[in-house]
């Protein structure tokens, strides 16, 4: 560490950061465009120029008699800044000027509105008014960028960080500049649109409203959006983002900065992954009785000796009130009450004859909770681990010239294979009370072979084929409780379904795959009916009191030793490393 001297305030600084990064130490803005901290410096913008000189022992300051950029310039020990002098404040005014000569006063309609460093910028540092008399250049929007992406052509300030991104973290390079001088734009080579897996970011790491997200263009005001932290479920990356939404609608989710766990970025299967949690296959309310029996008997087609033939779907309630007795509650009655009746029943006639699949989707407050209760009736219930997706093999970037992975040392970002969030989490907690980790393929085999009477199912599971022989190992049941997001042929099968909810509408703690634990936040309700799952798991259980996510990680902490740390420390917005 060294001392700088930022507007005669001394701090000090890592000497390997920059002069923006010490001033932000400071508490200083130095306005910037190009520069990023994942990204090469090239210091084209020209909006980062400051007055930079060195204290000499004498405790003189001989000042450069130029201005520098911030982004450039280390932050040595001794190093004077000024940011605030007469000097700097005309030089930013000229460059807003210049990157504003052409630049369309369209903020009434630009999606980047709100948040744009080019808006922000003349506001606080720019002229009230400009002196052009010419018209305005005007270019063509791109919408061939990629299939993500629209490039509003006029809007652009050439600060390249989308090209730099797609050399230097994706490494497909698809973006390049062409043409000089006034005439010099972004685009992509014929028949080479920017579609790579991490084409999204160029969005995110634009500065001003030239590149646009098709998926959320023109859908929502950003001053209308409300926020909140939480983890991505795609992978077992476990990406920290944020969720936006209005009025429990959710419109986008962008990348929340977490050195820890992913970094700056964020892959397209989770940005754009999410649309099935708005969509028509949601299950929401709770529902008893089997929806296949419903359709089998419309038909007169019920197979001889199938056991769907024991119950009918009940009719769902329609206020609020008849929902809530659906439901019951802690104090018995409703859906929750029979299946809390159903499933101490068949504990006590022969806990061996009952299998808890326990979802990688579910969260260690959750987990927790269903594997206590069901060991509290019986200690020879068999506690399972669900299927664990895991799709081909972990994607590196930045890919070669020839789409190559790069080597270990090179890696700025990984697609994990694994493909959902709490693999380590649930692992953690089945040991504690199972002793081992059963995989799913292997209650299959003995759910075909008839070992099992009934089975308590969690999913979580993004839209997917459950095979035919999946559905077909749960039909000879006595009893299948299914909790889960999507209607599924399990669900339509189930005795008893409990609607649930997803990671935007839930709290909760997962653990990525190097043991780092993250909390989602609740950005939105659940629709319907539906309940978050550790809503449904503390009243199924009987536990008093509202599902409070540090409460459940104290206790999950003095009963697993794999997971004391929840104890001593909080898991916070940039995560706990909970396992080595």
């Amino acid at each position: 560490m060294g001392s700088v001297f930022i507007d005669d305030k001394e701090i000090d600084v890592d000497p390997k950061s920059n002069l923006i990064q010490a001033a932000r130490e400071a508490g200083v803005e130095v306005p910037y465009y190009c520069w990023h901290h994942d990204l090469s410096v090239v210091a084209s913008c020209r909006m980062c120029l400051v007055e930079v000189g060195e204290k000499k022992p004498d405790g003189s300051v001989a000042m450069l008699p130029r201005l520098v950029p911030a982004c450039q310039t280390p932050a040595k020990p001794g190093t004077v800044v000024r940011t605030n002098t007469d000097k700097v404040k005309a030089s930013r005014e000229q460059t807003l000027e210049y990157l504003l000569l052409n630049h369309p006063l369209d903020c009434s309609i630009c999606d980047q509105a709100g948040e744009c460093y080019l808006q922000d910028y003349t506001y606080k540092f720019g002229r009230s008014h400009s002196r052009l008399n010419e018209p305005k250049v005007q270019r063509l929007d791109k919408y061939h960028i990629g299939e993500q992406i629209a490039l509003f052509t006029d809007r652009c300030v050439m600060c390249t960080r989308c090209v730099r991104f797609t050399r230097e973290i994706s490494g497909t390079a698809e973006l390049h500049v062409i043409n000089r001088g006034s005439v010099e734009e972004i685009d992509v080579r014929p028949g080479h649109p920017c579609n790579n897996k991490l084409a999204g970011n160029v969005v995110d790491i634009c500065p001003v409203g030239a590149l646009c997200s098709k998926d959320f263009l023109y859908k929502k005001r950003v001053w209308w959006l409300k926020h909140a932290d939480s983890v991505c479920t795609g992978c077992s990356t476990g990406c920290s983002i944020v969720v936006d939404q209005n009025e429990d609608k959710m419109y986008r989710i962008r990348p929340r900065e977490n050195p820890q766990a992913q970094g700056s970025f964020m892959c397209d299967e989770g940005r754009f992954g999410w649309k099935h949690l708005q969509g028509e296959g949601r299950l929401t309310a709770p529902r008893a009785g089997r929806l296949a029996v419903a359709a089998a008997t419309a038909v007169g087609s019920h197979a001889e000796g199938s056991s769907l033939s024991r119950s009918e779907s009940r009719v769902l309630p329609q206020s609020d009130a008849d929902f809530q007795d659906a439901w019951g509650g802690t104090s018995g009655g409703g859906i929750l009450g029979e299946v809390r009746s159903a499933i101490a029943s068949m504990a006590k006639q022969d806990g061996r004859r009952f299998v808890a699949i326990v979802s990688p989707f579910m969260t260690c407050e959750e987990a927790y909770l269903l594997c206590d209760y069901l060991r509290g009736l019986s200690k020879h219930i068999t506690l399972a681990m669900g299927e664990v997706p895991i799709v081909g093999e972990d994607d590196l970037y930045p890919k070669g010239p020839r789409g190559e992975s790069p080597t270990a040392d090179n890696v700025k970002f990984t697609i994990r294979a694994e493909k959902c969030p709490n693999r380590l989490g649930v692992e953690a907690v089945l040991k504690r009370f199972q002793g081992e980790v059963i995989p799913f393929d292997v209650v299959l085999k003995s759910l075909a072979s008839g070992a099992f009477d009934g089975a308590y199912y969690v999913g979580g599971y993004p839209p997917h084929e459950i095979p035919s022989g999946v559905v077909r190992a749960f039909e000879g049941l006595k009893l299948l409780i299914v909790q889960d997001l999507l209607q599924t042929p399990l669900s339509d099968l189930a005795d008893y379904v409990l609607a649930s909810a997803s990671f935007a509408e839930r709290q909760g703690t997962v653990i990525n795959h190097k043991g780092l634990a993250q909390s989602y936040r609740v950005a939105v309700r659940p629709p319907g009916e539906a309940r978050a799952d550790g809503r449904i798991l503390m009243e199924l259980s009987g536990r008093k009191g509202l599902f409070h996510s540090p409460t459940i990680l104290k206790e999950i902490a003095t009963e697993i030793p794999a997971l004391s740390k929840f104890g001593k420390e909080e898991v916070g917005t940039q995560g706990l490393m909970v396992m080595a």
